[in-house]
Order: structure tokens, then sequence, then C-alpha cells
């Protein structure tokens, strides 16, 4: 059962503000890190330094007129409302794309290609379910696969009869889904984070490229993997923790934009502080840990990695968690139109590269036909 778009205002109340304020004022802060680095995961002097500008510069109102100066709209997907920023574009020539985050990004990932790319195509950008202002979902089932499902639904209600999907992360997955479930609507999609295994019989000669990607992705298997087994296990437990303190919900996202990106060291040197505590916010608002991390509980046991046989481009970015060779990637995106190993950038594409972004995706969809 599908809805019909509504148009919608984010307006924190006031109250909430306060509230954080008060909660910030009263954080309880465990000791230091017997380490130099980030090895124990994110510095105490660091989340102090975030949470009293959190706390005396900061400024949420600017967010949410920048936010409400998008069209952003709910509407009803199989019993549960869905957010979404529709721009459409003046170019008569536009076509539709849908573009997904993942975690613990938010729609506020794609904030800065928004302009560029709508000067090309019609964008759908939705919060995914227990993301944002988007809702909770109140029963199992909101995998990945299902989120495709309802991504499409939503693509055909608002009257786009093909279109092409993008995403990183879980939206890079959803995409995944998308295109191999294709329903004939989808006609391309593109990922910056290539999802798939590497074939076995092609691990006795390795490449450079594949030697470095399993590196990368064996620092993350030993060092970086917490988080997902906590979340895709006991995200209950976890809620009442993050749901309760905004410094440790702001701890548990800001980690992933140092290890994650292509930062050298630091997130803001990439990242503005602004635009991290914006993203933070979207979770804490929205008392978002618990709903958001059940995306992993939802679909790490029901994940599936089929064939994907409609066009794909890959953009590869240098400090992405998982990246596969073209080799590995051909058995799983069987039509590949566009392949490309970019010199800079991480996990968090859009928001951290995004005039390299908007290339990429201008260089594959440019390449595609509805």
């Amino acid at each position: 059962m599908t809805g019909t778009p509504r148009p919608f205002t984010i307006d924190i109340p006031q109250a909430q503000l306060d509230d954080l304020q008060t909660r910030l004022a009263l954080t309880r802060y465990p000791e230091k890190e017997i380490v130099e680095d980030w090895d124990q995961g994110i510095p105490l002097a660091y989340v102090q330094d975030v949470a009293a500008y959190w706390a005396n510069d900061y400024d949420w109102r600017r967010c949410e007129t920048a936010l409400n100066a998008l069209p952003n709209f709910l509407i009803e997907i199989d019993g549960l409302d869905i957010h979404f920023i529709h721009v459409r574009s003046a170019n008569p020539n536009a076509r539709p794309l849908i573009l997904t985050h993942g975690w613990p990004g938010s729609v506020l990932e794609f904030i800065d290609v928004i302009g560029p790319l709508s000067e090309d195509y019609h964008l759908v950008i939705p919060s995914l379910p227990g993301y944002a202002f988007s809702g909770k979902p109140t029963k199992p089932g909101w995998s990945v696969e299902q989120i495709g499902l309802a991504w499409n639904t939503l693509m055909l209600a608002l009257g786009y009869d093909r279109y092409f999907a993008q995403g990183g992360d879980w939206g890079s997955a959803v995409t995944c889904a998308i295109g191999a479930q294709n329903l004939g609507a989808c006609a391309g999609i593109h990922v910056n984070m290539v999802v798939g295994r590497p074939p076995e019989d092609m691990m006795t000669d390795l490449t450079d490229f594949e030697k470095a990607a399993l590196a990368r992705f064996q620092w993350y298997q030993d060092k970086d993997t917490g988080y997902s087994i906590q979340q895709a296990t006991r995200p209950q437990t976890l809620g009442y923790g993050l749901a309760d303190s905004p410094v440790g919900q702001m701890a548990w996202i800001l980690e992933k934009f140092h290890g994650w990106s292509d930062c050298d060291g630091h997130p803001e040197t990439v990242f503005s502080r602004d635009h991290l505590l914006d993203n933070v916010m979207l979770y804490w608002l929205n008392n978002a840990a618990a709903s958001s991390a059940r995306l992993y509980w939802h679909s790490f046991r029901s994940f599936s990695s089929g064939d994907i046989s409609i066009p794909s481009g890959c953009s590869l970015f240098p400090q992405e968690l998982m990246r596969l060779s073209r080799r590995w990637a051909e058995t799983r995106y069987k039509q590949i139109v566009y392949w490309n190993e970019l010199p800079k950038g991480g996990h968090f594409a859009a928001m951290e590269q995004p005039e390299l972004f908007v290339q990429e995706l201008r260089a594959c969809f440019g390449g595609m036909t509805l």
C-alpha cells in the first residue's frame, strides 16, 4: 500500500534543544585513553572539544533552515512513513536519480552535491527507515531488499517509470538490491562501495590493487567491526546508552568519520565541525540510535548478494572499506559500463569529495540511457 506524498517541514521544538544543552552540561566522561592515537577509540580530548563547541557555538537552526530550503516530503510505503527530499531539475532533459545514504550518514551526505546534480537530474533523496525523519519499523523485515522494493515503489509513485539509482555504504547495498531485483524501472546503478566477495579462484595471483584492498579490509575486520557486530546482534541494548547521552551518540558516529575517510588522521581536515554535528543531530533529535542500528539486525540475517545484470558503474575511492578489483566485481556486476579508481577520498564520498562525486555520477550515467 502506497500513500500520497505530503509536504514536510522540519521544526524541532525548542524544548528538545534545551534538553540537549542540559545533557551536554551533565556529561560524565571516562578517563583518558592510555595510547596517544585513536587505537582505543575516539580520544577524550577531541570528544570534549567537540562537545564544548556543540554546547556553546553550534546552531541547529542554521541546519534546519538549510534543509527546509529543500522540498521535503513524507510518503507512506508498506505502512511506514518515508522522509525524502525531492528536487526537480529545471532541465527539460533531466533524468530521475535516487540517492541513498548509509550508516552513520544521512541525507546530509548529499547536501553539497544537490545543486550541481540537479542541473541534469531530478533528485530523490530518502532517509532510510529508522533514520532521521523516516518512520521506525515496528516489526522485522525491513532489510536492504525490502528497502530496495520500497524505493522502487517510491519512484513509481513520483511518476518516474524509469530511473537511475546510486548509493554508498548501506545505500550501496540498497542500490545493489534494486539492481538485482531488476523490476523493470531501474535503468542503471552506480555505487561508491562495491559490494561483493573476492572469488576464491582469483586469490592466488593478486594484483597490487587487490593486495592493498585486502589489507584495508583486514584492518577493518581486525580493528573496526565491533560496532557492526553489536548493531547486528544487540541494537536494543546499545540504544539505551546512545539514546540517553548526546556525547555518546556523537562519539559513536564521529569515530567512523575518522577511520573511514581520507582525512590524514583527523576528520576535520575534510569535514567541517558543523557538518559533522549536523549529521549527528539527525540521529540525536530523532532518537534514532537503536532504530538506525536495527538495519544491521534486519539485513545481516537475510543479506543476499545476487547477480546484477543491469548497467552498473563503480567508483573506487582509495580509503573505502571494501574495494573490489574489476575482475572480482565482474563476477557479480555482469554489465559494468563505467569503472574508475580515484586518487583521493573515502567512504563518505559525496560528503568528503563532492566535486569528484558529481564528476563520477555524470561520467557514469552520462553513458547510460533510460
